[in-house]
């Protein structure tokens, strides 16, 4: 994993703005219409390039392909996996539940969901890899990028497990290490391309309030045991500083009073295999957990990929602001060495589901750069 010692690196948490007529085509095909598979190559291609050159003028220094052949952040499992089908039923987040009216203000957003995540595929069969090709051509478009590095994200097997219903395996243990074990192929594959893996598991604190909503803590706390020592027995012979780990509470405006505290979690985390832990900690609901860290220090050769910029908000943070989050960070951290500045989340977590306007995206992107300059001003 790229650090620095000598100044603050910037990156994101995976997902960027996808162009209308991209979100339709993977709409589409989530639907289940027949598309032209050229028309949505050169789509893909096009966004791709686009994000890319945009990201490298906003000073991105760990970039990405903005996620553009994905339909989601997760379902896109359906067109790369077997085993899928039917619908599933997933479970509200239960902090919106409890306030109906916030629900009627979120109508309009409903409105421009294409892919929708609350009604994903289910296991209907034994979940394996199949065709690789769309894994081997995302990883192709990045090649050569020029970032100073590259990362690529892949979903984690807990928010598969915990948002496509299991009608198949005969518990939800096995259906994690089935998903796992598929997903070896994808980690595999993605770090021996060069690339900078990120496992995307926001199950690791959001499924406290939606699957563990009516359960007791130490069910979630075991969740997140059976989640993670999955994950490490499948990144078995990948080198640990290859590997980030993204987790937050949900991707969505909204109360967030259920959320489970880091502190409860922290520990937990720390049992990955991996060499960074991105989360988020610039929402109004988090962003006083950078106190953690200093009670519970990062463990040796971890870094820290720290949120401080709110991607469910159109407000742009001024880069003051972002320089003094960055600051508090290292004070509780220790070391400037060890965090790198991003984002609380990806921008785009699904086609047509972002809640900030694409220009303000990248102003939040150049707010993160300048940020961090000034933050390296004083801390280096």
């Amino acid at each position: 994993m790229l650090t620095s010692e000598s100044r603050i690196l910037t990156t994101h948490a995976g997902s960027l703005p996808r162009p209308q007529a991209l979100a339709e085509l993977h709409g589409r095909r989530s639907n289940g219409e027949t598309i032209d598979p050229g028309e949505m190559r050169q789509a893909v291609e096009e966004a791709t390039a686009a994000v890319v050159a945009a990201q490298v003028e906003c000073g991105i220094d760990i970039g990405n392909d903005g996620e553009q052949a994905r339909e989601s952040f997760f379902t896109y499992v359906r067109h790369r996996m077997t085993g899928f089908g039917d619908t599933s039923e997933r479970m509200l987040m239960r902090d919106l539940l409890e306030h109906p009216d916030f629900l009627e203000l979120m109508v309009p957003r409903f409105a421009r969901i294409k892919v929708n995540l609350m009604s994903a595929p289910a296991a209907i069969g034994e979940v394996t890899y199949g065709d690789t090709s769309e894994l081997e051509a995302e990883c192709a478009l990045v090649a050569g990028a020029p970032f100073p590095q590259t990362f690529m994200t892949a979903t984690s097997p807990g928010i598969v497990v915990a948002a496509m219903d299991n009608r198949y395996y005969a518990t939800q243990d096995e259906y994690v290490r089935a998903v796992a074990g598929a997903m070896r192929t994808e980690y595999e594959y993605i770090v021996d391309q060069g690339l900078l893996l990120q496992i995307d598991a926001p199950d690791l604190a959001l499924e406290r309030h939606t699957l563990f909503a009516d359960r007791p803590l130490d069910d979630f706390l075991a969740w997140i045991e059976l989640v993670i020592g999955a994950i490490n027995e499948v990144l078995a012979g990948i080198d640990r500083s290859n590997v980030r780990l993204h987790v937050c509470w949900g991707n969505y405006e909204g109360p967030h009073t259920l959320d489970v505290p880091l502190k409860e979690i922290l520990s937990r985390l720390y049992a990955a295999n991996v060499g960074g832990l991105v989360v988020s900690m610039a929402n109004a609901r988090h962003a006083h957990e950078y106190a953690q860290f200093a009670r519970e220090p990062l463990p040796d050769g971890m870094v820290l990929v720290a949120g401080v910029i709110d991607t469910t908000s159109n407000y742009v943070e001024h880069e003051e602001v972002v320089a003094d989050r960055l600051e508090r960070i290292v004070q509780a951290v220790g070391d400037p060495r060890k965090i790198i500045a991003g984002t609380d989340c990806g921008f785009d977590t699904s086609a047509g589901l972002g809640d900030v306007a694409p220009s303000l995206v990248w102003e939040k992107l150049r707010a993160l750069r300048s940020g961090a300059d000034i933050a390296t001003s004083r801390l280096f």
